[in-house]
């Protein structure tokens, strides 16, 4: 089994798309539609990284990064956020909670995969 991506999208097609893409490079795929979902995922299994959508309803990527760093036992899990806007970077607030990076949608599975392997050391 490979390094497990848990991936956080409340569009369904990106989550599919995400999923199919790392299931391909042999990772193990957790999928969460919302940031409270993405939570509750996180307080059961343990993961190696979090895609995690920047614009979400009710709680955003930020929000959700926030209470990931607050949890003392998720303080270093890698986390990348998804995002369809193209200015935004991992400089600003992202960089400063110890996001990992960003990609940009809509991705290319074997960019996906590339960066993720440098995330996490593949």
């Amino acid at each position: 089994m490979g390094r497990k991506i848990l991936v956080v999208d409340d569009d369904p097609m990106n989550l599919r798309m995400a999923e199919f893409a790392l299931k391909q490079k042999g990772y193990d795929v957790l999928t969460a539609s919302s940031g409270m979902d993405c939570l509750t995922v996180l307080q059961g299994e343990k993961t190696d990284l979090v895609l995690l959508d920047v614009e979400m309803p009710k709680m955003s990527g930020i929000e959700t990064l926030k209470k990931i760093r607050e949890n003392e036992g998720l303080k270093d899990l890698a986390v990348m956020f998804l995002t369809a806007d193209p200015d935004f970077d991992t400089d600003g607030e992202a960089g400063r909670l110890g996001a990992a990076g960003c990609i940009h949608k809509p991705f290319l599975p074997p960019v996906l995969a590339e960066k993720i392997a440098q995330v996490i050391g593949e």
